[in-house]
């Protein structure tokens, strides 16, 4: 998060990519595996310190997917993740 607050300073829109933030790679064996339990509270971090945007990868079966299924929000916790994600960003904007 401090190289977030870090990136700021230089005056250009920051972008979080909370899903290969959780990313573990080769930790599958032949490919990569992921801890997609910590996308949210990474996520609102992110959002916490300022962000202009956050980067999520979703899918409606992670375990299907041809690609970055280990490290994927299932879609059905994407709506609730974005409210939460916009309280937030709307407090640190007053501030």
């Amino acid at each position: 998060m401090r190289g977030l607050a870090m990136m700021r300073e230089f005056g250009w829109p920051v972008i979080f990519d909370a899903t290969h933030s959780v990313q573990l790679p080769g930790s599958a064996g032949t490919g990569s595996g992921g801890q997609p339990q910590f996308i949210e509270p990474l996520a609102k971090a992110a959002v916490a310190v300022g962000v202009e945007g956050i980067f999520v990868e979703v899918h409606e079966a992670p375990e299907r997917a041809l690609s970055d299924g280990s490290n994927a929000l299932r879609l059905d916790r994407l709506g609730g993740l974005l409210e939460k994600l916009r309280a937030i960003d709307s407090v640190v904007k007053q501030a």
